[in-house]
């Protein structure tokens, strides 16, 4: 048993010693490669640390470059946003002087219009005048008693003196300030001017304008005598049209605020004191060469 423990001791330090050699070699290797410098080493170690650096460079410029280009962005956006602001602005501005001006060609167009009126009103009144200067009035004072029978809402038949009045109320012939017809103003005229022409065919008819004492509307008319001128020439015009009544028999006239019939002075009186009259006069015509 001992010897057998002895000569593998034997045999362990054997190997060992045949061993040392080669490993100490090795630890002298180890040692020498971790104290020793390469230079192929070294040089690879900078080269690398060369191309870091470099690399470092490059990112922390890129991260300038990300840093001003995000900066010009957010510039640029407020910039956007401005001209869109500015932009929205002009278009605003653009409808509006759109709408202004479909206004004020509206408004030309009107007047351009109502010009027109005004023009046939006042050849309307002059060949009212001439045909009032070439007929022969023949008095005649035995009206018939019976008054015309108008059952028209709004319309009012009272005998003045010698004269039938039949008052049309303005406001229900015409537009608020103006001389446009509302609608149902034309069958009003035509069915008082059908019973005045069954009754009193061959009487003188006056077309005759009133208004109250309300300041007059600008545009249209200077005084409130052109304005009831202008109310009895649209009547007058119906009647020459689209009665029977006959031209010769009408004449036209506007008296203005004058002769109210109820007093100005509250909104009831000056609706009844707008009104165009149609007046039934005791005299005939007889036009020349007409026996």
């Amino acid at each position: 048993m001992y010897f057998g423990r002895t000569r593998k001791r034997a045999s362990f330090v054997a190997v060992f010693a045949r061993l040392w050699p080669v490993g100490l070699l090795l630890v002298g290797t180890i040692v020498g490669n971790g104290c020793a410098t390469n230079p192929a080493t070294a040089a690879a170690q900078n080269q690398a640390a060369q191309q870091q650096a470099a690399l470092a460079r490059q990112i922390e410029e890129y991260q300038t470059r990300s840093t001003a280009l995000d900066r010009d962005n957010q510039q640029l956006q407020q910039l956007l946003a401005q001209a869109y602001q500015k932009n929205k602005l002009l278009e605003d501005q653009v409808g509006l002087l759109q709408k202004q001006l479909a206004d004020m060609n509206n408004q030309i167009a009107r007047l351009q219009q109502e010009k027109a009126e005004q023009q046939k009103q006042v050849q309307t009144l002059t060949a009212s005048l001439q045909r009032s200067g070439s007929v022969t009035i023949q008095p005649n004072n035995s009206l018939l008693q019976t008054l015309p029978a108008i059952n028209i809402a709004g319309v009012q038949v009272r005998r003045d003196g010698d004269v039938i009045r039949v008052e049309l109320p303005a406001d229900q012939l015409f537009e608020t300030s103006t001389f446009q017809f509302r609608p149902g103003a034309v069958q009003m005229i035509t069915s008082v001017a059908a019973e005045i022409a069954r009754l009193y065919p061959e009487q003188i008819i006056g077309v005759e304008g009133f208004t109250d004492t309300d300041p007059v509307p600008p545009g249209l008319w200077r005084n409130h005598t052109q304005m009831s001128i202008s109310w009895a020439a649209a009547v007058h015009d119906v009647l020459v049209t689209q009665t029977a009544l006959r031209p010769e028999q009408l004449f036209v006239a506007g008296h203005g605020s004058a002769y109210p019939i109820m007093s100005n002075g509250t909104a009831a009186g000056r609706a009844r004191n707008r009104r165009v009259e149609l007046v039934i006069y005791p005299e005939k015509y007889r036009s020349p060469g007409r026996s």
